[in-house]
């Protein structure tokens, strides 16, 4: 099993900037890819971006040149740096990990509201 923990959410004024983190605990797992998504009120849940590896990165069209994914293999982490925040980016943030045996696990959520 593993346990995701999120943090990092809030709110802000269209424009401003936040940093979602996620760290991922259990024991004897490799984490293969990493990816985060978003869910606003009466819509489906959506990708917003993932990593597998290092390096290799992909984004919704919606975020790109604004949200940047990176992971921190050796701590089994990860984050999602928001830049420049929009209201439509108002939504429910959950992390989700792909591990080495392909099992999927997701965080609880955060909540991030953008006002403008």
């Amino acid at each position: 099993q593993v346990q995701l923990v999120e943090s990092g959410g809030g709110s802000v004024q269209a424009g401003e900037s936040l940093r979602l983190s996620c760290a991922a605990s259990g024991r004897g797992f490799v984490l293969k890819a990493m990816g985060w998504y978003r869910q606003a009120p009466g819509k489906q849940r959506e990708s917003v971006a993932s990593i597998t590896g290092s390096t290799s990165t992909n984004y919704a069209d919606s975020v790109k040149g604004r949200f940047t994914i990176s992971r921190d293999n050796a701590k089994n982490s990860g984050a999602l740096q928001m830049n420049s925040l929009k209201p439509e980016d108002t939504a429910v943030y959950y992390c989700m990990v792909v591990t080495s045996l392909n099992d999927n696990y997701w965080g609880q959520g955060t909540q991030v509201t953008v006002s403008s």
